[in-house]
């Protein structure tokens, strides 16, 4: 459960990246909306790290990583839906909402529930999980045609 959030969360830039030209097509987008259309999840995922963590220490590790899946799949199906390239900017936004606080809480979960003999093995497969979620679907982009 806890590598699937973090799939999710780097899957959703590749997926994006792969879908600018359409992008394009389709809602009529300009280079600089497609770089907000990128960068709105990043910068609102950065910039909220820190504090989503600190909130899910106090409220719950739990309660954290179920409001960011929530957050984050409901700022997805909104992305789904967005009719224009700013409504796309401000509901991916709200998807780095949710993934700053899906992050946090999935290694404060997995630091209190692995004792301390099987954690650093549990935070080696957590960081495998983080670090290729991002590269993992570059291969199965579009052919060129």
């Amino acid at each position: 459960m806890l590598c699937l959030s973090l799939l999710i969360i780097g899957l959703d830039n590749t997926i994006l990246n792969v879908a600018l030209p359409t992008l394009v097509r389709k809602l009529g987008a300009t280079d600089s909306q497609l770089q907000w259309m990128v960068d709105s999840y990043t910068l609102v995922f950065a910039g909220l790290l820190l504090t989503m963590g600190t909130l899910g220490d106090r409220f719950g590790r739990r309660s954290a990583l179920a409001a960011g899946l929530v957050i984050f799949g409901t700022g997805s199906v909104l992305s789904a839906f967005s009719g224009s390239a700013n409504a796309l900017i401000w509901t991916r936004a709200l998807m780095g909402v949710g993934g700053a606080l899906i992050m946090p809480a999935t290694l404060s979960i997995l630091t209190n529930v692995f004792p301390p003999a099987e954690r650093g093995r549990a935070i080696g497969v957590w960081a495998g999980c983080s670090s290729t979620s991002g590269g993992a679907p570059s291969s199965l982009s579009t052919s060129p045609s």
